[in-house]
């Protein structure tokens, strides 16, 4: 019998992304250093997938920082205020977004149900356009695709989800 998993669990055993994530942070790796240390977890966990006898792999399962704010990053959908120049989005525009700057305030976070997981609102209104501008979720597939011999599609949030989890935009 054929299985599938949607997801799993995002933290690392020993919490090596944790570490890593907090050191680039606070300026002491580079974002190339936080990559490696990403990429080698998602390699390990597509790895436990595949030898637990699980035979549709799910990519795109990993976030940074948060499954809503990736599905933000890569439909372009940044407030004006976070200064987006319109290509890429990379860890500046995403961890500003979630984080804050010097010049802009983090977006709101709520609580998933009545868990203790929080997730970054979605600021929808009509300043706020939609252009596709991550390629994480395409890059992931890939990335899961080198390592297993089956994997299945992307599984990006709900856009049910999305548009119905979404706070008004800030003026």
């Amino acid at each position: 019998m054929a299985s599938h998993i949607v997801g799993y669990p995002l933290m690392s055993l020993k919490r090596e992304f944790k570490f890593a994530l907090e050191s680039f942070w606070d300026g002491k790796s580079s974002a190339e250093d936080l990559q490696k240390v990403a990429a080698d977890l998602r390699s390990s966990i597509w790895k436990q997938m595949a030898d637990a006898g699980i035979k549709y792999i799910p990519s795109n399962t990993f976030s940074y920082y948060d499954q809503v704010l990736d599905t933000r990053a890569m439909l372009g959908a940044v407030p004006p205020r976070y200064s987006w120049s319109g290509s890429e989005i990379g860890f500046d525009i995403y961890f500003s977004m979630a984080r804050g700057n010097a010049y802009a305030p983090a977006m709101e976070m709520t609580k998933l149900f009545d868990t203790n997981y929080h997730y970054i609102v979605p600021e929808l209104g009509p300043d706020v356009n939609f252009s596709y501008a991550s390629h994480k979720a395409v890059n992931e597939y890939k990335e899961a695709k080198a390592v297993c011999l089956f994997v299945s599609r992307s599984t990006p949030i709900n856009k049910v989800f999305f548009s119905s989890s979404g706070g008004r935009a800030s003026t």
